[in-house]
């Protein structure tokens, strides 16, 4: 019947069809190594996969029912060095969206071409908003002012977390913070998490921004006009 169907045809370049035992196995795989390395974005890619059954559907369905989610969905843009133009983002003025993502991956020397490709969601559509999610993740870094460390990568696991529902978030930012010493953890627990929480509640669908069209808005404009309040004024 249908069912086995799915089971054992690709749905889309790269896919790798699983069965549900096989999606539990490879969570329970990569969580523990997500947690205990949450740079292996590898790992942290999988188990959001595996696990995302429930979110992805409802970050789909935020898309669908706005204009500018809509039409992202539509147009499927990518961000990736080959659809980005550098120079131009390097020449737009300090405090733009282009220049600040731009001075974000010199800084942490990150590359948005590391992100993993959709393989284990069962979906075309589904694998596109999980790609996307991971496109944009160097962006709320930008907006949200944090630094790849793992005190900044914790602080955007819980906005993401209350933002998207996907299990992968909820862990990092339950687990991650094992791995910082305790001054780290008080700036942690005292500021930066209720920030993080308060402004992932108050802020619109993060995915319904198409940013490649807003490369030379100023950073603090697009983050009032999403919802995000002024990161507090700690070093991370």
């Amino acid at each position: 019947g249908q069912r086995q169907q799915v089971g054992r045809v690709p749905l889309y370049p790269g896919h790798i069809p699983t069965s549900p035992l096989q999606k539990a196995l490879l969570a329970a795989g990569s969580a523990c190594v997500a947690l205990w390395d949450p740079y292996r974005h590898d790992m942290v890619a999988v188990l959001g996969e595996t696990t995302g059954c429930l979110a992805l559907p409802k970050l789909r369905d935020r898309m669908r029912n706005d204009p500018e989610g809509y039409r992202i969905l539509q147009e499927r843009p990518r961000i990736r060095l080959s659809t980005l133009d550098m120079a131009r983002l390097r020449g737009l003025p300090d405090g733009t969206l282009g220049r600040e993502y731009v001075r974000f991956l010199e800084d942490n020397k990150v590359s948005p071409d590391t992100r993993m490709p959709a393989k284990f969601v069962d979906d075309e559509e589904l694998a596109y908003v999980i790609q996307r999610y991971r496109e944009v993740h160097d962006l709320m870094h930008t907006l949200l002012g944090m630094p790849t460390n793992m005190l900044g990568e914790v602080v955007v696991k819980w906005f993401e977390a209350v933002q998207t529902g996907l299990p992968m978030c909820v862990l990092g930012a339950a687990f991650g913070p094992i791995r910082l010493n305790a001054r780290k953890l008080q700036v942690l627990a005292t500021e930066l998490v209720p920030w993080a929480v308060r402004s992932g509640r108050n802020a619109s669908c993060v995915l319904n921004v198409y940013y490649e069209q807003r490369w030379e808005q100023s950073v603090e404009s697009l983050r009032e006009e999403i919802g995000i309040f002024p990161p507090p004024a700690v070093r991370v």
